[in-house]
């Protein structure tokens, strides 16, 4: 052991970073953390993958400090935690950054660049930033085993992922289907619906719309009397015609229904196209109406008219329902292509509303779900091209563009195609973000503006406009997606929705909001989950198929498909077993044995199964949504079940006991986590989580490295350190809430709290070295340390329970407030400051032995609290502690336990008294500054109103050490008739208001005329009741505001429940004594400038001055005693003296060490 403490010339906590991390590294401590837990229970965690393809970011740390803070509290604790690095190693973030670096689009895979070579460059660029994501961890102190990742692309990896696809296969819940499904053309794959509802891929979008005029057909026969009033008397009525609007005009080519609402009213209205003046006969929604015809033209005749006219004349000719619509005909509106017999019909349907549009919907089977839903139940044909395989395909290609003519198969263009019309749009992308031609969207007008103007110049546009709607981008891309008909597995999430919601109900999620809003509105509303990713580099779905889908196999392990493969060799359908011949042995489950084997495209493409009928099957090409691989890491990452089954199914490692990830996780990682855990296991994958929000500018803006407000989370290390911007980022706000980041606060971090606590600690360290306290004596009893202790140290086991019960709890914001206020507020700026002379000079009296025993055990028990949120100084300071006094023996605070909280220890009167004290010495002290009055300078009378004879006694109790603190000479009690303390009452009109609304005005009158008496009943209740109009009007003093009006000779201050009154006259007496401090300060500070040492004597000189006149003579014991003088003597001034400032002169002064 040491028999001194630690001490500093500078205080750098960067540096202090670099000398922890290396004491942790060089002692292996993360390790140890788990070894001295051997046989204790464990919490459970799990760490979200993050992909290394991409640099780590400031919002990283947030996220990862979060995680580390309730593993080292856990660890603390005595719980044993196990901690799992992971890498998320497959999907579009990687394979678009691929495709970026070949010079490449996917269309290019497997033409310029084989399959095999663009994997293998998948996963080299993968692990490009593993480096910067490992230093990162490292430099934040976040304790991870990052020697020993799950990586998702990993075969082991990968063959549980099977694993549980057969399970979900084998509970009927995986199912293939052709739906309209999200699609991304820029990415070239399908999307699921969570990862449509990641946070900013719905954004507010600015199109060009059209409402469009579908010219109606008149029946054979007119059946009822709004048929005959609007097409009795013609016989080609070629002016009648149904209205309805669409944001993407676009797809009007595909159209083929008309949808409206069976119990919405219609009219039949006629007027004239705003373009063309052409007279025509218009049927939309009654309540959409005054939509589209100006009401101030309604009782214009219509032969007043001009084409041109601003206002435009209209009749309602007739009325109906909308199921009296319904089976009425329409010619095509966009002759283009011909879908077969059937279509261009009017149908009906629920979801028809007459909220905006014109209460008649536009049918595109082949582009949107509800349009291919009530289409199919109405037997509309979907508009459907033969491309030159012969495949159905909709208009619009994968690459987000109308088919070319020359993909189209040439009978199909013969017999279906008008490409006379249709020519001049083949080839043309439907919007302009899927042209790679474009740098610049914006160059060129969208395919949906040309459509209209060809519309408006065959008078079938009656209105186009702009629109600004809200519209789904990929969440890779960035571009606006389509929704487009798509061959794709599915997992029957809809089959286990009620039970997801039932188990979300026992998670505790922070902020609970998040639980019961974001993540349990999406689960109401939840739909099956796309599987299928039309792409490369992922997990390969392990079915195959034959030919015509009559037979199929799942396959859940590697040993099984090593066997099929076998039965396939011997059907003759494989020449050999590649896994054979490669030297893979089944269930040999080690890393060597299956890296013998890749069971990514294009290797496992190859592999031809043998159907239970003998027929060759082939692997469905599609791989599986990453976030599949992401969601089943509490499986995979042991390599479940076939190896760790035991451990897995004692629930030793399931669910986990915590999780956290930003909010953007929370349809992202955590649904997929839930969905997998409920269907598979039928029970939650996490017991508690913590969803952070997002890290913004200090201006509230996202940042990003083009707006040029990114911060590098290396840089901000460097400078300030790990620990204060871990604190920072904890304590700032709540970790479900935004943060603001502004470096300026990380630096005030660092000032205020750490260099606070350093502070203290160095003044403990100074003094205890000068005494030799290495603490090796015994306790001094809690009787016989003096009030101030127990009082410190009542709070510090209050504060104890506090910080456990915060921490327990998932609350780590108050948990740092709480350690930062106490070293703040209490320990610092009350505590020490409050006792420095009992640390200073002579023997060591009991009072001193106490002093130093209540500073060390504060210190070393603050250390062990604020370890988890700040593990690199806490480290430092409990072994510079410890390290002397060898109380402990633990070799890192990470390897010590959490303090614990005695009750005996905490007396709550105590803790009220001093608090009483506290608030009235900083009240006190506001005044002062309020009339630049130094604490330094006496005063005489402090005034204190006491509400009731519990406070009064509360504030006698501690009245010395207000006076103290305060410099003031005597503190009175004013009674409620003192004339010093006048206050009067104003009453909170927001809050009184609504509850006492009629008679808000004499009840007003009334709190206002309250006497001094009345008011200090209010005070002292906390309530008073007024008679107003026969009703009894009862008021909380929180509806109201108490003032105090300052007197002559006095300020006055009020808060809470306190009152106080400074008496602010500066006597000549009070005047010298002032001086006499302010001496003692400046030559205290002479003292130190000097270079003497806090235990040397000194010689004080003086130059003689008018202005201090009789302080010497009535002062001077006191300022020897304080400066540690033999003598102070007065000559005049000499070039030797140095001028000590004050307010308003100066005085020349010499030191010398006796």
């Amino acid at each position: 052991m040491k028999n001194r403490f630690a001490e500093y010339d500078s205080f750098d906590l960067s540096e202090i970073n670099r000398e922890v991390l290396k004491k942790w590294q060089e002692g292996d401590l993360f390790h140890k953390s788990l070894s001295i837990r051997t046989g204790a229970p464990d919490f459970v965690f799990y760490e979200g993958p993050p992909s290394a393809n991409g640099m780590p970011g400031i919002h990283h740390v947030i996220a990862r400090t979060i995680k580390d803070i309730f593993c080292r509290y856990k660890t603390m604790k005595g719980f044993r935690v196990d901690r799992k690095a992971g890498w998320d190693t497959h999907g579009l973030p990687v394979e678009l950054g691929v495709e970026k670096e070949l010079g490449i689009t996917k269309e290019d895979i497997g033409r310029k660049v084989s399959v095999a070579e663009y994997n293998a460059a998948c996963r080299k660029n993968v692990m490009t930033y593993t480096k910067e994501w490992e230093d990162l961890t490292q430099q934040m102190g976040y304790w991870v085993d990052m020697e020993h990742p799950y990586i998702t692309y990993d075969n082991r990896y990968i063959e549980t992922l099977w694993y549980l696809l057969k399970a979900l296969y084998e509970k009927g819940l995986l199912y293939k289907g052709y739906t309209i499904q999200p699609y991304s053309p820029a990415a070239g794959t399908g999307l699921s619906s969570h990862e449509l509802n990641q946070p900013g891929c719905y954004r507010d979008v600015k199109d060009t719309t059209v409402t469009a005029q579908f010219r109606a057909v008149k029946p054979e026969q007119l059946v009822n009397d709004f048929q005959r009033s609007v097409f009795a008397g013609s016989d080609a009525p070629s002016d009648v015609y149904f209205l309805a609007w669409t944001t993407t005009p676009w797809t009007l080519s595909s159209n083929t229904a008309l949808c409206v609402g069976a119990d919405i009213d219609y009219v039949a209205v006629r007027s004239f196209n705003p373009y063309t003046g052409a007279p025509n006969t218009y049927i939309l929604a009654e309540a959409r109406l005054a939509a589209y015809f100006n009401p101030k033209a309604a009782d214009m005749p219509l032969s007043a008219y001009k084409p041109g006219d601003k206002l435009i004349p209209y009749e309602v000719i007739g009325r109906c329902k909308g199921r009296d619509l319904v089976g009425l005909s329409y010619k095509q509106l966009i002759p283009w292509f011909n879908p077969g017999d059937g279509a261009f019909r009017l149908i009906s349907d629920s979801y028809v509303t007459t909220e905006d549009g014109t209460g008649i919907v536009h049918i595109a089977p082949t582009f949107g779900a509800d349009d291919a839903r009530v289409g199919k139940a109405f037997g509309i044909p979907p508009l459907q091209l033969v491309d030159k395989a012969g495949n159905l395909r909709p208009a619009v290609d994968l690459k987000g563009r109308f088919y070319r003519l020359e993909d189209l198969d040439e009978t199909y263009v013969k017999e279906r195609v008008n490409t006379a019309l249709y020519k001049e749009y083949a080839g043309r992308y439907v919007k302009n973000d899927y042209d790679p031609a474009l740098t610049n969207p914006n160059d060129k007008d969208p395919l949906d503006v040309d459509l209209c103007v060809m519309l408006k110049q065959q008078g079938l546009a009656f209105k186009i406009e702009k629109y600004v709607h809200n519209y789904p981008h990929c969440w890779r891309t960035d571009k606006p997606i389509l929704y487009y008909p798509l061959d794709s597995w599915f997992i029957r999430t809809t089959a286990c929705r009620d039970r997801m919601i039932e188990l979300n109900n026992t998670i505790n999620w922070k902020p609970q909001s998040t639980g019961t809003g974001r993540f349990g509105k999406w689960l109401e509303n939840l739909q099956d989950w796309n599987l299928s990713r039309s792409r490369y580099w992922g997990t390969p779905l392990p079915i195959w198929r034959t030919d015509d889908n009559a037979e199929e196999k799942c396959i859940g392990s590697v040993s099984e498909l090593y066997a099929e493969i076998e039965r396939s060799v011997e059907a003759g359908f494989m020449k050999s077993n590649p896994y054979k011949d490669n030297g893979f042995v089944p269930e040999i489950y080690t890393a060597e044995n299956y890296d013998r084997i890749d069971l990514h495209r294009p290797y496992v493409d190859d592999i031809v199964l043998v159907s239970p009928t003998g027929r060759p099957m082939k692997r469905e090409t599609d791989l599986i949504d990453v976030w599949f691989d992401s969601g089943a890491m509490p499986y995979a990452q042991i390599h479940y079940p076939f190896e760790n089954k035991e451990a897995f199914d004692a629930r030793n490692v399931y669910p986990a006991d915590f999780i956290a990830e930003g909010v953007d996780q929370t349809r992202g990682w955590f649904f997929t986590l839930h969905a997998l855990g409920t269907m598979l296991f039928d029970s939650v994958a996490f017991k508690n989580v913590v969803s952070n929000g997002l890290v913004l500018d200090k201006n509230g803006n996202k940042m990003s490295k083009r707006l040029g407000n990114a911060v590098d989370p290396f840089a901000t290390i460097r400078q300030y350190g790990s620990d204060p911007l871990r604190w920072y980022m904890i304590t700032n706000a709540s970790p479900w809430d935004n943060l603001k980041f502004d470096p300026d606060g990380v630096e005030e971090m660092r000032r205020k709290f750490f260099g606070t606590l350093y502070n203290t600690y160095s003044f403990f360290a100074l003094y205890a070295n000068v005494d030799g306290f290495t603490y090796s004596e015994p306790d001094v009893p809690m009787a016989e340390r003096p009030e101030i202790d127990r009082w410190i140290l009542s709070l510090l086991h209050s504060l104890v329970k506090d910080v456990d019960g915060y921490l327990n709890t998932y609350d780590p914001t108050r948990a740092g407030r709480a350690i930062a206020d106490f070293i703040n507020d209490h320990l610092s700026n009350w505590y020490v400051r409050l006792n420095r002379r009992r640390f200073w000079g002579g023997g060591m009296t009991t009072d001193k032995l106490s002093a130093y025993q209540t500073l060390y055990t504060c210190l070393e028990t603050v250390a062990k609290l604020m370890a988890p949120i700040a593990p690199f100084y806490a480290d430092r300071l409990y072994g510079d502690l410890i390290a002397v006094t060898g109380r402990e023996s633990a070799e890192s605070v990470h390897l010590a336990d959490f303090p614990v909280c005695d009750e005996a220890m905490i007396d709550k009167e105590l803790e009220e008294r001093m608090q009483i004290a506290q608030d009235i010495s900083s009240m006190t002290l506001a005044l002062r500054r309020k009339v630049n009055i130094k604490v330094r300078q006496p005063l005489h009378t402090l005034l204190v109103s006491a509400v009731d004879e519990h406070q009064r006694a509360a504030v006698e109790a501690v009245q010395d050490i207000i006076l103290n603190e305060v410099n003031v000479k005597e503190l009175k009690f004013a009674d409620a008739g003192s004339n010093i303390l006048v206050k009067k009452v104003k009453p909170d009109f927001k809050k009184l208001g609504p509850r006492y609304g009629k008679v808000m005005k004499a009840l007003a009158a009334a709190i206002q005329a309250m006497t001094q008496a009345e008011i200090a009943t209010f005070e002292r209740d906390g309530s008073f009741t007024f008679p107003i109009d026969g009703n009894a009007c009862t008021v909380l003093t929180d509806d109201v505001e108490i003032i105090s009006e300052d007197i002559p000779g006095w300020l006055v201050a009020n808060e809470g429940r306190l009152t106080i009154a400074l008496d602010i006259t500066v006597t000549d007496e009070l005047r010298r004594e002032g001086l006499a401090r302010e001496l003692v300060n400046r030559l205290q500070n002479l003292r130190k400038s000097s270079g003497l040492e806090i235990t040397d004597h000194i010689r004080v000189t003086l130059a003689p001055a008018e202005e201090m006149e009789g302080v010497l003579e009535t002062y001077g014991d006191y300022i020897r005693r304080q400066v540690l003088a033999d003598a102070i003597t007065t000559t005049e001034r000499s070039a030797d003296m140095t001028d000590l400032e004050f307010d308003d002169f100066q005085l020349p002064v010499k030191i010398e060490k006796v």
